[in-house]
């Protein structure tokens, strides 16, 4: 014991396996505690009735198989919590990161559900009368011919959509997505559901089927820089060149902008109005889209303020009327 101890104090010397033994303590020193009662149980069954002893072994037995699933769940999440540490999400250029943070939690998750798999089969193999179901539930988890059988069960088809999602990753960690006429970012991939964190704090909780079988938008796929746009109306005497150029000096004067597209056109013609459509790219959803607030409202004031003439307006054009329809409509007085 003395031994043991001063390795491990020599192991916390380093920081991940320091990290890695702290997880893991708690389980270790339990499973330790049972694998010496179970060693000593004649001993201490000694003054207990012989009717004891059996059950007192098979209780000691499934706390031994609980505590050993529990040390395997902590050493899932100390390996998970060390790979991602090693990428961070919070950087400008975390496409790498995000797809890592991606796979490595759904393959936790996944690793997680087959150990509880295989501790409620081992639990119930402890038992006579239940020795046929703990086989079946073992066939369950190393058999991929059974788990194929049993993927038009709703939770297993879900289990696959995680791991289909995990491999073909159609969406990652912190992704900017369009879902249900709402957008907003991943927060949580599980195997059965994903938490998008809307724009204004909310959380939209979506089956995780929804992204294998329905079509979304996926802002962030690629690339997170994001072409943004404004629309603006206009009277027919606008000078548009005047408008582009105070455009630009816009975009210049904002850390907003990304300084890669800024395009202004006039994209249609309506009876009365032109409809002007400026183009414009931040480095991630939130950033242009109060870069277009930004740009619009920049915009709308300086036209105001410079060129009133050019908001729409609705023209009325009257012509003076010659003398004899004049007298058709107003007839002189007797």
């Amino acid at each position: 014991m003395y031994f043991l101890k001063n390795y491990a104090k020599r192991l916390r010397k380093k920081q991940p396996l320091r990290f890695f033994i702290n997880c893991l303590a708690r389980p270790v020193i339990a499973l330790m505690i049972l694998g010496v009662a179970n060693g000593m149980s004649a001993l201490l069954y000694r003054h207990l009735p012989e009717f004891w002893h059996s059950r007192l072994d098979h209780l000691l037995t499934i706390a031994m198989i609980v505590v050993a699933s529990w040390m395997a769940h902590k050493a899932v999440h100390a390996t998970k919590t060390l790979i991602l540490r090693q990428y961070q999400t919070n950087l400008a250029d975390n496409m790498y990161a995000r797809r890592v943070h991606t796979q490595v939690d759904m393959i936790a998750k996944i690793v997680s559900f087959f150990i509880g798999l295989l501790t409620l089969a081992a639990v119930s193999l402890t038992f006579e009368g239940a020795t046929v179901i703990g086989e079946s539930l073992l066939a369950s988890a190393g058999v991929a011919s059974v788990i194929l059988g049993f993927a038009a069960q709703k939770t297993i088809g879900n289990l696959f959509a995680g791991i289909q999602i995990a491999l073909t990753q159609p969406i990652r960690i912190e992704d900017a997505v369009f879902v249900e006429g709402e957008w907003g970012w991943i927060e949580e991939i599980n195997l059965t559901y994903v938490v998008i964190r809307i724009w204004d704090l909310r959380r939209l909780v979506v089956p995780i089927t929804y992204f294998s079988d329905q079509p979304f938008q996926n802002w962030t796929r690629n690339n997170a820089e994001i072409i943004g746009t404004v629309v603006m109306y206009t009277d027919y005497a606008v000078p548009i060149d005047a408008i582009r150029g105070e455009m630009n000096r816009i975009l210049d004067s904002t850390p907003l902008w990304n300084q890669n597209v800024r395009v202004l056109q006039v994209i249609d013609c309506h009876e009365h109005t032109l409809q002007l459509r400026a183009l414009m790219t931040g480095k991630d959803a939130p950033t242009t889209w109060d870069l277009r607030c930004y740009v619009r409202e920049k915009l709308v004031t300086w036209l105001a303020r410079e060129y009133p003439q050019a908001l729409p307006r609705t023209r009325t054009e009257l012509e003076p009327m010659d003398k004899r329809a004049a007298s058709v409509f107003f007839p002189a007085a007797p």
